[in-house]
């Protein structure tokens, strides 16, 4: 693809970043609102020499990606949510094995089958993911330039921590197109970084394996103490998030992701027309979350407004990083619901009479 400007749709963007970053396979199943992720990966993988593969379904999907993975390659797979819940036990063997890869969710109404329009409901999902005791990176863009810049990201960041990473958008960010310019000149960090883990073949070297099963005394715990460690490394060296509008010390703070916080940027506009100062915190990183700058975030302010495409799922965060669940106002909208900045302003409105 071409450098410069260009109108392109999210869901493509996150192929052409996943090529730049040097990603050689794919594996996939079609599931409606992220299908030209895989229709594009069909011919622009080998295209880049890579492998693409249209698996079974969801669960051949996420294993084959595991023994790719395995093997040394960068490797990815996408789906949307019910595609995403089938692949979870696939996530943990790669997270207790400690495989890179990335995953991406673009989010369709739920729950079962739900409906294609956009939602944010497996927000639960993403950063409680599959059985015991780990974690993956969540990343959230929340425009089109960054499902480009996170996509590249999060294969710098599954190796750099020998860890699943997840892109956590959306049906409206996947078919929504932008005029952007992506950065064709980043190059992968970690792309040749040896991999000694990696199964190669043991000519030359002792033959080793990779496995999730621990049956040792003690073993296990120790392994879960080993990632735990490694968890609280990327804690404190990999959380994200923005904040916006605090220079004008404002009384109110909306606290939102991905889609809903672009929103809220426009809902930002119309309260400051209205004479009602607002801040917006936005977490990019959703696991881990940035607790501890929301919470200094929230210090200076009457109120913080969480909004959310679901029943109410990071707002239980929300009330850990700020510890005053009085403080605290969610306005959500499930099942496919978008709001608009209006909608958003008028429950503000309603809150601060």
């Amino acid at each position: 693809m071409t450098t410069g400007k260009q109108l392109i749709k999210g869901n493509t963007a996150i192929v052409e970043a996943a090529l730049d970053a040097g990603c050689r396979f794919y594996a996939g199943y079609p599931i409606t609102p992220q299908n030209e992720i895989p229709e594009t990966m069909s011919w622009r993988m080998p295209e880049e020499g890579g492998t693409f593969i249209q698996a079974e379904s969801e669960l051949i999907s996420i294993n084959m990606v595991f023994g790719a993975s395995a093997a040394g390659a960068r490797a990815m797979t996408t789906s949307s949510s019910p595609g995403i819940s089938l692949m979870q036990e696939g996530i943990s063997y790669m997270a207790g094995c400690e495989l890179p890869a990335v995953l991406v969710n673009v989010m369709r109404g739920g729950p079962g089958l739900g409906n294609i329009a956009p939602s944010q409901s497996d927000y639960f999902q993403a950063v409680k993911p599959g059985h015991g005791d780990f974690h993956i990176i969540t990343l959230a863009p929340h425009n089109i330039s960054e499902m480009y810049d996170y996509t590249f990201d999060a294969f710098d960041l599954a190796d750099k921590y020998r860890i699943p990473v997840m892109i956590l958008a959306d049906g409206l960010l996947g078919q929504l197109m932008e005029n952007v310019e992506l950065d064709r000149s980043r190059k992968p960090a970690l792309l040749n970084a040896p991999k000694p883990w990696a199964l190669t073949g043991a000519s030359g070297r002792k033959g080793q394996r990779i496995v999730s099963l621990l049956m040792q005394p003690g073993a296990l715990e120790k392994h879960n103490m080993d990632l735990n460690e490694k968890y609280n490394l990327i804690k404190k060296n990999e959380t994200r998030h923005e904040l916006a509008g605090m220079e004008k010390n404002p009384e109110y703070l909306i606290a939102a992701f991905g889609t809903c916080a672009r929103i809220s940027k426009g809902t930002m506009n119309i309260a400051a027309d209205a004479g009602i100062k607002t801040g917006l915190f936005r977490p990019i990183t959703l696991w881990p979350f940035p607790y501890e700058a929301l919470k200094e975030a929230a210090k200076k302010v009457k109120k913080v407004f969480v909004f959310e495409m679901n029943l109410g799922q990071m707002v239980e965060d929300v009330r850990l990083a700020v510890g005053d669940d009085s403080k605290i106002e969610f306005y959500g909208r499930p099942g496919g619901g978008v709001p608009t900045a209006e909608e958003l302003f008028e429950f503000i409105r309603g809150k601060v009479k």
